[in-house]
């Protein structure tokens, strides 16, 4: 699966354009991690537990979108973006979309 945060693939052309792929997860922290954020918090710096979160989560939304445009029939995703939000005190959506299309070489 090719994905790309451009509208076009060098090589490729667009033949077919199957929808809006999308994938998402909402991520909470635990006590653990908020008590380790907590003191670094005091210190300063970078949150190394909340940005290793993030990033799993970014890994997790991306895999669903890439599982939803293969159900669409699609061989790459176009103009993939992500989106976060909080959904609550402690949790936090990601989001990953983009358009599914079939491409093929020029």
């Amino acid at each position: 699966m090719i994905v790309v945060t451009t509208e076009k693939i060098p090589g490729y052309r667009i033949v077919e354009v199957k929808g809006l792929a999308r994938g998402g997860v909402v991520m909470a922290t635990h006590l653990g991690r908020d008590i380790l954020a907590g003191l670094r918090n005091l210190v300063g710096g970078e949150v190394k537990e909340y940005t290793e979160m993030m990033a799993e989560a970014r890994e997790i939304a991306l895999q669903r979108m890439i599982e939803n445009a293969k159900e669409m029939g699609a061989n790459a995703v176009i103009g993939m973006r992500f989106m976060t939000s909080n959904v609550g005190q402690r949790m936090a959506e990601v989001y990953a979309f983009g358009t599914a299309v079939i491409v093929e070489p020029e």
